[in-house]
């Protein structure tokens, strides 16, 4: 016999209309219209910042942009059921978790313009900053999750990642070190069907939640850009997480409607096929359409809030081009915690580079 397919929770379908007796249903009962409108309006801020990121790169404001278009529910949606003091490791595209996490749009260029390696103070927001090495974040949440519990703070640690990371050893690593220890860990999968050209399929032939099954971590498979979802399956293993329960994993399907990074050209690799079906499940459509559907749609609300989304891309840009280029010869400072010969050449010979650009020829 073969095995029984696995569906992913829903409780809201494209369409807008609720799942009845779904799984996981009563986890979301206090969403109210009110909070619904929340959780919208947060999707929309992260949209319309994402796509003023993106005319910035394409202007030369911004060196480089990771858009989370269409990413939206799975992060806003997981975001939410998080307590402050619940530490989160992310990737590079995890815009929607800085927004929740009270992250100042504007500090959120600074690496993304190349004036410096970080954007924010982890310990501010409980967040770390943007991870480029695909998967390390892994080994540091499992990390930081075993030195909280000796500390005895109760607390989840999340980490976020994308289905790429999942062929990388750290990942694998992180998830053995987390089931044999016990760690508090909820290992987040955004599941956006795409690592840069690859196609998940080639991947991994089972779903990747089951992975997780194979360490003996308990794993869901969810409606990525089902907002309700992603929220009530996230409470449920972030709970855990602190109760003691040890990790789970949490795969959300979802889909990267734009390129991997401003550098990429997704049309290289796929069809409009392939984008059309998820252009029909956009995440902020299927909340639109419920609001709608339960008297929580109006005009003054959507005015609303397109004017918020417009102030949080207003403040991203100002603080875009508010920051001034550094000195080049910051490139050698934090490199040693004490000074170094060959650093000290090094950082002359540069110096002297440089000059050569400002002698005028006789």
């Amino acid at each position: 016999m073969g095995d029984k397919k696995v569906y992913p929770v829903q409780l809201v379908q494209p369409d807008g209309r609720r799942v009845h007796g779904a799984p996981c249903a009563e986890v979301v009962a206090d969403i109210d219209t009110a909070r619904l409108r929340g959780l919208y309006t947060d999707m929309a801020v992260v949209r319309r910042i994402d796509a003023e990121a993106t005319a910035l790169q394409r202007q030369g404001q911004l060196g480089i942009w990771a858009p989370c278009l269409g990413q939206e529910a799975a992060q806003i949606g997981s975001a939410r059921a998080l307590h402050p003091d619940d530490y989160v490791f992310t990737s590079y595209r995890e815009h929607g978790l800085a927004y929740c996490r009270g992250v100042d749009p504007a500090q959120w260029p600074r690496l993304w313009r190349g004036v410096s390696l970080s954007c924010w103070d982890p310990n501010a927001h409980a967040m770390t900053n943007p991870a480029i090495v695909v998967g390390a974040q892994g080994l540091h949440a499992v990390g930081y999750a075993l030195g909280a519990h000796l500390d005895g703070a109760e607390i989840a640690t999340v980490a976020y990642f994308g289905d790429g990371a999942t062929s990388q050893g750290d990942i694998a690593e992180a998830l053995g070190f987390a089931a044999t220890w016990g760690a508090g860990v909820v290992f987040f999968c955004q599941n956006n069907q795409w690592a840069i050209s690859e196609p998940v399929r080639l991947q991994s032939p089972i779903p990747l939640a089951q992975r997780a099954t194979g360490y003996g971590i308990p794993s869901v498979q969810v409606d990525g850009n089902d907002v309700l979802a992603v929220l009530a399956v996230t409470r449920g293993a972030v709970a855990r997480a602190r109760d003691g329960g040890g990790p789970g994993f949490v795969e959300a399907l979802t889909f990267r409607m734009g390129p991997h990074t401003t550098s990429d050209d997704p049309t290289r690799y796929r069809t409009g096929a392939d984008v059309a079906p998820w252009q029909a499940r956009d995440p902020l459509e299927r909340i639109r359409r419920l609001l709608a559907a339960e008297d929580g749609w109006d005009e003054t609300f959507d005015s609303g809030v397109r004017e918020q989304a417009d102030a949080a891309a207003a403040a991203f840009r100002a603080g875009t081009l508010a920051l001034a280029d550094p000195d080049p010869a910051a490139l050698f400072e934090h490199v040693y915690t004490h000074g170094h010969p060959l650093l000290d050449e090094e950082r002359a010979r540069y110096r002297n580079y440089l000059r050569s650009f400002e002698e005028v020829p006789s």
